[in-house]
């Protein structure tokens, strides 16, 4: 096996997972603190449910154009 590939597959399944399922758990937290809390609960709601929209906007502005 080629260093590369040593390097590439040695992640394992948090380095693949790890994002995305951290990301729908804090949209899920944001969605349920917005139908349940009041107060200061809609602040947390309100940065939960714009993160991964804030983060895709990101990770697009810093994408390398062809």
């Amino acid at each position: 096996m080629t260093d590369a590939r040593k390097l590439r597959s040695s992640g394992g399944w948090w380095t693949v997972y790890g994002g995305p399922l951290l990301i729908g758990v804090l949209s899920i937290a944001g969605l349920l603190t917005a139908l349940l809390s009041e107060g200061a609960g809609r602040y947390f709601s309100w940065i939960a449910v714009g993160a991964p929209v804030a983060l895709t906007g990101w990770f697009f502005a810093r994408r390398k154009r062809r």
